[in-house]
């Protein structure tokens, strides 16, 4: 059995910190990433509407006719993002959700994982109701 955690709160494991089944069902081994170069990059973002950002990463905003449809949009984004095991950073005002892509397996660069996830997350806002591409 486990040791508990840090005030007797729960179990821990010293070499993660504290993990549960749950993330230890989903957890995957590190996919070897490249970099995309500027033209590639260009390349991408020409057929990316609403998208902007360099090598150093892929930028969007999207706006919902709620502060819950914006929500029901990540939530309804988690399962593809952990099928990827390629995470945004989210950033969620009221109505309207702003994600960063970039990969840290390929230095905080942009890779294909970032464009694969970038048309998934398009696909859900269009799904969920997105009033308009900003």
């Amino acid at each position: 059995m486990p040791s508990p955690g840090p005030g007797g709160a729960g179990p821990s494991d010293s070499s993660a910190g504290l993990v549960d089944d749950a993330e230890r069902a989903v957890a995957r081994p590190p996919v070897a990433a490249s970099a995309l170069g500027d033209d590639a990059v260009r390349s991408a973002l020409a057929g990316m509407p609403g998208w902007s950002g360099s090598i150093a990463g892929l930028e969007r905003q999207w706006r919902f006719l709620s502060h819950p449809a914006a929500i029901a949009f990540i939530q309804a984004c988690v399962a593809g993002v952990e099928a990827r095991n390629h995470h945004p950073e989210w950033h969620n005002v009221y109505d309207r959700v702003s994600v960063r892509l970039r990969t840290h397996d390929a230095g905080d660069r942009v890779t294909g994982q970032d464009l694969d996830l970038a048309r998934y997350l398009d696909q859900q806002a269009r799904a969920h109701g997105e009033v308009n591409p900003l």
